[in-house]
């Protein structure tokens, strides 16, 4: 069983892994904050991509990231980090390898 805590924001708990994520969904701020980084999502836009979510929810879970901005930023910067230690030790995929070869793709 998931033990999770309670936090001052209104549907905001923080799950084992001290990671803050949308109560009642298995969404986390940093999904939220990193969709605003890559597209520029507003909160509505991201109401339209995330249906899930109520409006409430995620102005709870904006409110909660500019409160703790750095750590999440923090948590970001690090997930990235791995996701880019893992591409480069993945190397080229075989497809890809083949479109390169084929001048389909650079």
């Amino acid at each position: 069983m998931n033990q999770t805590t309670t936090t001052g924001y209104k549907f905001i708990l923080i799950d084992e892994n001290n990671i803050p994520f949308i109560q009642g969904t298995s969404t986390k701020i940093v999904e939220l904050v990193t969709s605003i980084q890559a597209y520029g999502w507003s909160p509505e836009e991201l109401h339209f991509q995330y249906p899930h979510l109520s409006m409430s929810q995620i102005y709870s879970a904006l409110a909660y990231y500019w409160e703790h901005k750095q750590e999440i930023d923090e948590d970001v910067k690090r997930r990235f980090e791995y996701a880019e230690k893992q591409r480069l030790e993945a190397g080229i995929s075989p497809l890809s390898q083949r479109l390169r070869n084929q001048d389909l793709i650079q």
